[in-house]
């Protein structure tokens, strides 16, 4: 007969990895859309587990023994996969944050929509570089990167072993907004310096012939130069996307530096 017995211990170490692997996943790019239904994450989540669970043999866990203290093991856990998640996330939210300024400048502010990757209003060139930047990661296989870093976090910060210094995770939390800032600004630069140019122009042609309406003409002028950027600019994309990808990479490694024992 086949022995399918095992200790409790291992059957504690499982949940935690599978708390630490769902939380990301629920948080982290890619992975997170909305129209994935939330069977196939647990269902990804639970055997990127067991991967996960049979690689990193010989397990260093000890069981705390009081429920109190298991609880207080899975909070830390998810918040460790939340945090690990969190570095990559906040960097996709940058396209939606430089559409939100093309928008204003072009005059499409007002025409918000539903996205349902994220599940937050956003503008309409917003959610064509949402799009623009998913089809990118999928096409560089950064998703896998999420996995294998995901993967080797439980080798740097062993399971229960989290640290959350707010001294060391604040300061990342403030130059990773510097970095999201700057960012945002270079990808809505094209679009942003044209349309200043544009309106220097009417400001010019205003005084120089004041019979003419500039306010209904910039309106047209703004809406078809901003669009004719936009499609100059698309085979800037793959460089600007480098650009978030590199951002994603390193507010990762700065998570996971900030919440080991030791630094790496």
């Amino acid at each position: 007969m086949i022995d399918y017995s095992f200790p409790v211990e291992e059957l504690e170490y499982f949940l935690l990895v599978m708390t630490r692997i769902s939380c990301f996943v629920f948080v982290a790019p890619f992975f997170s859309i909305g129209s994935v239904p939330a069977r196939v994450k647990i269902g990804f989540s639970f055997f990127l587990s067991i991967l996960v669970y049979y690689t990193t043999f010989p397990h260093d866990y000890t069981s705390p023994g009081t429920l109190l203290m298991v609880s207080m093991m899975v909070f830390r856990e998810a918040a460790t996969g939340i945090l690990i998640g969190l570095g990559a996330y906040i960097c996709q939210t940058i396209v939606l944050f430089a559409g939100r300024i093309v928008d204003m400048e072009m005059g499409f502010a007002m025409a918000n929509q539903m996205d349902p990757t994220t599940r937050q209003d956003a503008t309409i060139t917003g959610v064509y570089y949402q799009y623009m930047f998913m089809m990118l990661m999928i096409v560089t296989g950064m998703y896998r990167y999420f996995v294998s870093a995901l993967s080797e976090t439980f080798t740097l910060i062993p399971v229960g072993k989290s640290v959350f210094d707010m001294d060391k995770l604040l300061p990342s939390f403030i130059d990773f907004l510097g970095q999201y800032m700057l960012i945002g600004l270079r990808i809505c630069l094209p679009v942003f310096c044209v349309i200043m140019l544009l309106n220097a122009v009417l400001g010019i042609l205003a005084k120089v012939a004041p019979q003419m309406n500039m306010f209904a003409v910039g309106i047209q002028l703004k809406v078809f130069t901003g669009l004719a950027v936009l499609f100059i600019t698309t085979a800037l994309l793959p460089k600007l996307s480098d650009l978030i990808f590199v951002a994603m990479k390193k507010g990762i490694v700065s998570f996971v530096e900030d919440m080991m024992n030791a630094p790496l």
